[in-house]
């Protein structure tokens, strides 16, 4: 070991003797803008909770869009078809645009909604202080992560709409769909946008922001609702936080789920393995109205029990590990980061 090597070793030594690498690594961390904090949070909250579901996201996906061969089937069963034929990985096809999406999507989300409910405070005091200020925060907040993230939904609902069978070369059995295939998430965007422009990228935007804003607004009252009636010494459970969150985003489902539905048909409709051919709404009511017609309104509701069934371990997995990360990036309660936003 040469003189050099030695002073260095002795540094890291000292250094780990006497803490001063854990104080460097608190000091940059603390020195972290609150949004950027709140971002991380948020995004790695999202993507531990959409891979935690992306199973039941898949077959979500293949029950509202009428893929052929998973139209008269339950949950249960379309579990089992897509495992015998295409294996553990069938289940998260579309899993790495889900989550390549969502971490830029939940990050947005969360730090726009903190920072939009203080402008709306802070801006407009006579609208006073409760739920409905974050059902509007959430409703804004919603919208902008959309608009940023959309094209990205976009790659994962296709992906996720292809069904393949992997054991046709081995065994010569027939594969129950095979076009149009695509190779990854940016396949998926050279081809949409080389076909449509930039109009391709958002097919389905429309029904998007109709479901997203009154859901996200929703979800974010119901939340701070249902909190409010909580005794303050049971305010920082996080049981009480994940209940809540859970009841939040289940009612919120319910009442935008059918524009869902619309957005997922309207997002596949250049694709022609669905029932019911090439599907072209040009918006959202017109969606909601082809839909009853040519296939019932029980289409409109089609994969709602499976989404209820991921939205509340999603929902328990997200909250718990939001507040994992921002207990690690010492992120101050709403309360402080207020004061903070308004003093800048």
């Amino acid at each position: 070991m040469n003189p050099s090597q030695g002073s260095t070793l002795s540094a890291n030594v000292a250094g780990f003797v006497d803490g001063s690498s854990a104080k460097r690594e608190v000091s940059y961390i603390d020195s972290l803008p609150i949004y950027v904090k709140e971002l991380i949070a948020g995004g790695a909250a999202g993507a531990f909770a959409k891979t935690a579901v992306a199973p039941l996201e898949r077959i979500k996906i293949l029950l509202q869009t009428r893929t052929e061969g998973f139209h008269s089937l339950g949950v249960f069963q379309s579990l089992k078809k897509v495992l015998k034929h295409e294996g553990v990985r069938g289940f998260y096809k579309g899993n790495g645009a889900s989550v390549v999406r969502i971490i830029p999507y939940a990050a947005l989300h969360f730090m726009t909604y903190e920072q939009y409910r203080c402008w709306i405070l802070d801006n407009y005091p006579g609208l006073g202080v409760g739920p409905h200020i974050d059902l509007l925060a959430g409703s804004v907040a919603g919208g902008t992560a959309v608009l940023c993230t959309y094209p990205l939904d976009l790659a994962r609902t296709k992906l996720a709409y292809q069904t393949t069978d992997t054991r046709t070369r081995n065994s010569g059995l027939r594969s129950y769909h095979t076009e149009p295939a695509y190779n990854g998430i940016k396949d998926v965007l050279v081809r949409v946008y080389r076909a449509g422009g930039a109009r391709g990228l958002y097919r389905g935007v429309g029904p998007t922001l109709t479901g997203i804003l009154p859901y996200a607004g929703l979800k974010f009252y119901v939340y701070e609702k249902l909190k409010s009636h909580v005794p303050e010494e049971h305010q920082s459970s996080i049981v009480m936080r994940l209940s809540c969150g859970a009841l939040a985003g289940l009612l919120g489902q319910t009442f935008t789920y059918p524009l869902d539905v619309v957005r997922r048909q309207m997002q596949v409709g250049d694709m022609p393995s669905s029932l019911n051919g090439q599907v072209r709404f040009r918006n959202s009511i017109e969606g909601l109205t082809m839909i009853v017609r040519n296939q019932g309104w029980r289409q409109l509701f089609a994969g709602l029990s499976i989404n209820y069934i991921k939205i509340v371990p999603s929902v328990a997995i997200g909250f718990a590990a939001y507040d994992s990360m921002k207990i690690w990036l010492r992120i101050p309660p709403r309360q402080k980061t207020q004061s903070i936003s308004s003093a800048s």
